[in-house]
């Protein structure tokens, strides 16, 4: 296969996606041709995203149920991904442009930095994925918004960093945590009243952990622990070592240990 060749004054850099414009592929396209026709009712969305700052970077959690309507169309969709080597990207919204999205966006940042020979800086990650955000803005107002949060760990400040986004491609860092979708604004709370400067990872995971739990224990469309199934939610950190996802037997101890905590003090779990 021959490689595309342009001139030094035409050539599209280090953008996978500008590469494939050049060549006629845009991979917008694909998405707005796979939306045609579709029922918005047939449609899966991911529900509920969170992210937590911490001492030694970030925690990104998602619980894992996909609905559609009224209905539970999956129970156990992953919603948090490595983007690279130091940052990550967690999905809410239509599930499947959301997931595209995501294919995209790890090419791009891989194919930047085979093309540079060094990693595209954290600040650029979060401005590229706004710019993707930005170009599905017509699916966005036809219903099929994807809004994902992105956070990662700068190694240039040495300190995690977490990053927000609308619909039209609006970037907004956040100062310590996020929440996002159908269960965000009952995780944002719980969150914010858990949260305090410098926890651990251990302190962290936990809030993370109680966030969507409270979500799920209010919100139809975001799925708690499933214990029968051993479905609990994804759980990552990313920190000056990397992207490491939690495992699912910590992850299933600390909900555990919520549970255990919550019927001492009287609740119904």
């Amino acid at each position: 296969m021959n490689l595309p060749m342009f001139p030094p004054t035409d050539s599209p850099g280090s953008n996978f996606s500008d590469l494939m414009r050049r060549l006629g592929n845009n991979p917008d396209d694909s998405l707005v041709q796979a939306a045609q026709g579709i029922d918005r009712n047939d449609l899966r969305h991911g529900t509920t995203i969170v992210c937590i700052r911490y001492e030694d970077g970030v925690v990104m959690a998602g619980d894992r149920r996909a609905t559609e309507g009224h209905s539970i169309a999956n129970r156990d969709m992953e919603k948090v991904y490595p983007a690279d080597r130091h940052s990550g990207v967690s999905i809410a919204g239509a599930a499947g442009f959301a997931l595209e999205m995501v294919k995209l966006f790890q090419t791009n940042l891989e194919h930047y930095e085979k093309v540079e020979g060094e990693p595209l800086s954290l600040e650029g990650k979060a401005n590229q994925l706004a710019q993707m955000i930005r170009n599905n803005l017509g699916m966005a107002m036809q219903g099929l918004a994807v809004v994902p949060i992105f956070a990662g760990y700068d190694l240039k400040r040495g300190t995690g960093r977490i990053f927000t986004y609308d619909v039209t491609g609006g970037r907004y860092e956040q100062q310590d945590f996020h929440a996002t979708g159908s269960g965000g604004r009952d995780a944002r709370t719980t969150i914010k009243l858990g949260y305090k400067v410098g926890m651990n990872r251990a302190e962290t995971i936990e809030l993370a952990v109680q966030g969507l739990y409270e979500a799920a224990d209010e919100d139809s469309a975001t799925g708690g622990p499933d214990v029968v199934r051993g479905i609990y939610p994804v759980v990552a950190t990313i920190t000056a070592e990397g992207y490491d996802r939690v495992s699912e037997e910590e992850v299933a101890e600390r909900f555990n240990a919520l549970i255990a905590r919550k019927t001492e003090q009287g609740h119904r779990p």
